[in-house]
């Protein structure tokens, strides 16, 4: 045979691997307001950077018809290329080939390619659409999964890795996503479940539509599984590109630096009238967020989930920052059982990657309530107090307004290892608010008294007065210095710079046993 005519036959192989067997299945993801995989890719990835691996793999499987139906690629897209120029592992799921569903082939591609990206020390990008194991295969479709979980697992906390869901994933699709650390989803066409609703209601007599059970709205606000929820593919795809600029390759490196634009000497005076000095009064605390961050900028994390605190990824003089707020607009910036799991699992990852965090503290405490205390709020808020505890990146924290009780201590205080703790002049720190304090402490004396009201009202000042002026902390040694608002952005910029180098080991064990 003839180079040419190699060459011939190459190129002929090459078109049925670009081109499914059936030329309408590309129509009918389009219809459905979907992308294909390739095309998935190419939003991604910079132009023209994508290299594909394994184009030419077909599965070897037989029975139920499948040895007269091996199409290249056995239904996922593997490779890598760039993201504003550094190198990403991506996959992503055909599902006009087998409804992107998974076996023995198909699964080792996946396999290979999550090895090569722990390897390379760069991030992995899934995209889901894929409708779960492949059926006609057996357990060597579910075996397949497993080597998927096992590399899922052994590749947190060293690389980045995002799973973006694009079509109906459930059981063991569904999986992989929860093990990862960021999940986008598109509404509409993506949804995540364990057992789809026709299962459900064969079961429980539930009846429920698919985006009702599992959607991208019911995962961005309810379950908290998904991290974002976008209307298109494109803003999705976009702000996948967007995090990752934000993020370090691996566990190795340090976040990418950009030239700021943005004065790190700018004063935030508009502080001053954003936030009450009222403790009382609610405020949108992402206003405080964006005033500190470089050119008002930040990315924030699961912004429908609750929503009574805060995690943002921002840029600080050039610096990705990881920001954790309490909320006043919400729940009066309390923290409880999602709120603890929400903060805790985004200070896990920040520490992980080498991201100084920067937490802003205005909380009343913990809500309480049967339901929370049943539902182990002891436990969930645990798992918050531990992720700071075990965190060794730099970390700033600033008392704006109210730090009460225990969640004081728990929102990065100096106590816990927080290396520079800043507070304004309007920060109440203390073991509840004057209130209560005075309720507690002077209750018979106020019980036994001619005007009870006049006399509760003179020990809450004096409680205030004593234990909760601004610089009862700082006199102690738990705050560092009390500022202005207006310097707030600098001192947090000069403090950072200060813990630039910062080198603070764990000690030597196999790994904790945080609460579950």
């Amino acid at each position: 045979m003839q180079m040419q005519e190699c060459l011939d036959e190459f190129e002929a192989n090459r078109e049925l691997v670009l081109q499914p067997a059936d030329p309408k299945a590309t129509q009918r993801q389009h219809d459905k307001g979907k992308y294909t995989a390739r095309e998935r890719i190419e939003l991604l990835l910079d132009e023209g950077s994508f290299r594909e691996l394994e184009q030419f793999r077909r599965h070897r499987a037989t029975g139920f018809g499948l040895e007269n139906n091996r199409p290249y690629t056995d239904g996922v897209i593997t490779g890598w290329g760039t993201v504003y120029g550094r190198t990403v592992f991506v996959y992503a799921h055909d599902f006009r080939v087998f409804g992107g569903a998974l076996g023995e082939a198909h699964a080792d591609k996946i396999h290979k390619l999550m090895d090569r990206a722990i390897a390379a020390g760069a991030p992995l990008v899934s995209l889901n659409d894929g409708a779960g194991a492949r059926i006609q295969e057996g357990v060597t479709a579910l075996s397949g999964y497993g080597g998927i979980f096992r590399r899922n697992t052994r590749a947190s906390g060293i690389i980045p890795q995002i799973s973006v869901m694009l079509g109906p994933c459930a059981g063991g699709a569904a999986y992989s996503p929860a093990l990862t650390d960021f999940v986008f989803m598109v509404r509409s066409t993506a949804q995540m479940f364990i057992t789809g609703p026709d299962v459900v209601q064969s079961v429980t007599g539930e009846e429920i539509s698919h985006n009702g059970l599992g959607g991208a709205d019911v995962h961005s606000t309810t379950s908290g599984v998904a991290q974002f929820a976008y209307d298109d593919e494109e803003s999705c795809l976009e702000d996948v590109r967007y995090l990752l600029s934000m993020l370090p390759p691996n566990n190795r490196e340090l976040p990418p630096r950009e030239d700021a634009e943005d004065d790190s000497e700018r004063r935030t005076d508009s502080l001053r009238e954003l936030v009450p000095v009222d403790g009382n009064r609610p405020y949108d605390v992402r206003g405080v967020v964006g005033e500190i961050a470089d050119e008002n900028d930040f990315f924030e994390v699961s912004a429908g989930w609750a929503t009574n605190v805060v995690c943002a990824f921002a840029r600080m003089d050039g610096e990705t920052v990881g920001v954790i707020a309490n909320q006043p607009q919400s729940l009066a910036g309390v923290l409880d059982i999602n709120a603890s799991e929400k903060a805790a699992r985004f200070v896990q990852f920040c520490d992980a990657f080498n991201i100084p965090l920067v937490t802003l503290v205005d909380v009343p405490g913990f809500l309480p309530g049967v339901d929370q205390e049943h539902g182990g709020i002891i436990r969930h808020g645990a798992k918050l107090l531990y992720s700071y505890c075990n965190a060794t990146v730099p970390r700033v924290s600033v008392v704006l307004r109210k730090a009460y009780g225990g969640a004081y201590i728990v929102m990065d205080s100096h106590s816990i290892g927080a290396d520079v703790t800043l507070a304004w002049p309007t920060n109440e720190i203390a073991v509840m608010g004057a209130e209560g304090a005075a309720n507690v402490i002077f209750r018979k004396e106020i019980a036994a008294a001619d005007d009870p009201e006049e006399v509760r009202q003179q020990r809450i000042k004096e409680y205030r007065a004593e234990l909760m002026h601004p610089y009862y902390a700082a006199e102690r040694g738990l705050v560092d210095d009390v500022i202005d608002p207006g310097e707030t952005r600098m001192a947090i910029i000069r403090s950072l710079e200060m813990l630039r180098a910062k080198d603070a080991e764990l000690p030597s064990r196999k790994h904790g046993n945080q609460p579950q």
